[in-house]
């Protein structure tokens, strides 16, 4: 049990697979390979979100602005698609991506250059970013008879039986494992939350790399923004309002430490498909929304209690070998 506990992603994947069965007694058909993959498309968009959490918090940082950037990149790209029709689709998701990621750049320029908390400053950006995108509608409303069809069509595309959306979300995934553990980008990135004065020591730029974490952060809330807008065919000011405390109880849950330099691709997918999971099977055995809440909430802190006591006991380990050590000496 204990090396169980070590493998933070194969006790997510083995409660997972107990809730699927556990609800399926109460729903039948919860667990049919349809109905599963139904869930990880409707869970895709955090699936990506979450990814670009996890890597300003693996610096040491936390982004609560990207359910807003969200709204605003996807605010922007459903308007251009209904004032101009004829506008090609490429165009407007590199429109998405690059909108998002300047957004995110702004809050780590914040952060680097100001040496502001990226708590203050993403708390601040959250509202900024919302208010941007009431201006920028004058608080109106993008329906589906607006946007082209094309535009709302592209994420249901089916390919080898699952829409795009969700072929979208694990090429992102992809993306992010070779990033994290395959680039200087990745080292950097889990040093600096990790250990910030043995990175300092071995040249690495902290707040650059904050810098770009939080751009790439930005990148793929910009993507996601318009994912929800083609998907749900609609845009609105308040879309995706509170999104952004799912993507870090993914985290969480997943077992990124919020201290910084903790974490896996594998553990922030995990963590999103076990909110997905329970978000869709709660309504269906009759859960109240309220006690929905609760339950997420208390999912939450149970899962920030986990990591605390691991990443103590780690501690503990690594004085004691310390100790002995000295000791031998």
């Amino acid at each position: 049990m204990k090396k169980l506990l070590k493998h933070r992603e194969l006790l997510l994947v083995g409660i997972i697979a107990i809730m699927v069965a556990g609800f399926a007694t109460r729903a039948p058909g919860f667990a049919t390979p349809g109905n599963l993959a139904n869930i990880f498309n409707d869970t895709s968009i955090l699936i990506i979100l979450a990814l670009g959490q996890m890597t300003v918090i693996l610096t040491k940082s936390i982004d609560l602005s990207v359910a807003a950037n969200l709204a605003f990149t996807g605010m922007a790209v459903a308007m251009l698609d209904a004032a101009y029709p004829g506008m090609p689709l490429a165009l407007l998701v590199i429109l998405a991506v690059g909108i998002g990621a300047a957004l995110g750049a702004i809050n780590g320029m914040l952060v680097w250059w100001l040496r502001i908390p990226p708590i203050v400053v993403t708390l601040g950006t959250l509202t900024i970013y919302r208010g941007m995108a009431f201006v920028l509608s004058g608080g109106a409303w993008v329906n589906s008879h607006q946007m082209t069809p094309g535009f709302l069509n592209f994420p249901r595309l089916p390919v080898l039986g699952m829409p795009l959306l969700s072929w979208m979300a694990i090429a992102i995934v992809l993306m992010m494992w070779v990033v994290l553990t395959r680039t200087q980008f990745g080292r950097a990135t889990y040093a600096s939350g990790g250990n910030p004065t043995a990175a300092v020591y071995a040249g690495i730029d902290i707040g650059r790399t904050r810098f770009f974490a939080f751009t790439l952060s930005g990148a793929l809330a910009g993507l996601a923004g318009y994912l929800w807008v083609s998907r749900y065919a609609v845009a609105y000011v308040d879309v995706a309002a509170g999104f952004e405390l799912d993507t870090v109880a993914a985290c969480v849950i997943g077992g990124i430490s919020i201290a910084g330099g903790i974490g896996s691709v594998a553990g922030a997918v995990l963590g999103a498909l076990f909110l997905g999971v329970i978000k869709n099977a709660l309504p269906v055995i009759g859960i109240s929304p309220f006690a929905q809440m609760a339950i997420s909430g208390i999912v939450i802190v149970a899962a920030v209690v986990f990591n605390a006591r691991a990443e103590r006991k780690a501690g503990r380990i690594i004085l004691r070998d310390r100790g002995a050590k000295e000791v031998s000496v």
